[in-house]
């Protein structure tokens, strides 16, 4: 069971659509098809579905005229056009329910073709609770292991699946994203933030230690903190302009 549920179900009762992001793994897909049995579930990583809702968005979604599941949605982005067209002539509440991991390239087709039309909803790795209830193990276990389902549903070890994850899944999506031309500089960005996790962020090191410049470690740091990767966490001051200017500290979200 997890926390996030009844915001999905009061949402579905509210919108005509629900939309659900968070990092690939954190439980999505599960969710969906568990809250929501009595539709029809589409992945839109199918080369196959993803090929038909491409060439043909109107008849794709004509398949489906009482809604449908639609896994990974920023993979065929056009389809929200024709999505907003379908609710503001049948304005029905829990139509489509839409799950997505780039929240950046999620989030703005969002803003341009659903706004107003959709709830949010971030599903991230299980929460504490989640994962064990009421009996903790030691704090270093709970570190070591992490919060993503599949480790804890399949009992993964978590060394291998975290290496597995960052090969299979953020290698590629970010690697799409920001263009990386050579993996290795990557990979050392990456273990360099790894290495400042809970420190203050100073892009002017961070880039002098990667050998890229100071504007391309902003970039990279946006994009890993829209895919769900990292958390830039914002100091509080009583003073808001502080808030605004002072470098942020850096997390990961698992």
């Amino acid at each position: 069971i997890r926390d996030a549920q009844v915001k999905v179900l009061q949402f579905a009762k509210q919108y005509p659509v629900v939309t659900i992001t968070g990092p690939r793994q954190s439980g999505k897909t599960t969710l969906c098809k568990m809250l929501f049995k009595h539709k029809p579930y589409i992945s839109l990583e199918s080369p196959d579905e993803r090929q038909f809702a491409l060439l043909d968005p109107r008849g794709f979604l004509e398949k489906y005229p009482q809604g449908a599941i639609l896994d990974e949605i920023q993979r065929a982005p056009e389809l929200l056009s024709y999505i907003q067209g379908i609710v503001d002539d049948k304005p029905k509440a829990g139509l489509f329910i839409l799950t997505g991991s780039h929240q950046f390239e999620l989030m703005n087709n969002i803003s341009q073709s659903l706004a107003g039309r959709t709830a949010l909803v971030t599903l991230l790795p299980f929460t504490l609770k989640e994962a064990y209830g009421k009996t903790l193990p030691k704090l270093e276990a709970v570190l070591y292991a992490g919060f993503y389902p599949r480790i804890f549903d399949k009992k993964l070890s978590p060394t291998e699946a975290m290496s597995f994850y960052f090969s299979t899944y953020i290698e590629r999506d970010l690697r799409s994203l920001i263009n990386v031309k050579e993996l290795s500089t990557f990979e050392n960005f990456m273990k360099l933030c790894v290495a400042r996790t809970g420190q203050i962020v100073n892009y002017s090191n961070l880039a002098s230690d990667c050998g890229v410049s100071h504007n391309t470690v902003k970039h990279w740091l946006s994009i890993l903190e829209a895919s769900y990767v990292i958390k830039l966490l914002q100091p509080y001051y009583k003073n808001i302009n502080k808030r605004v200017i002072k470098a942020p500290k850096l997390y990961f979200l698992d």
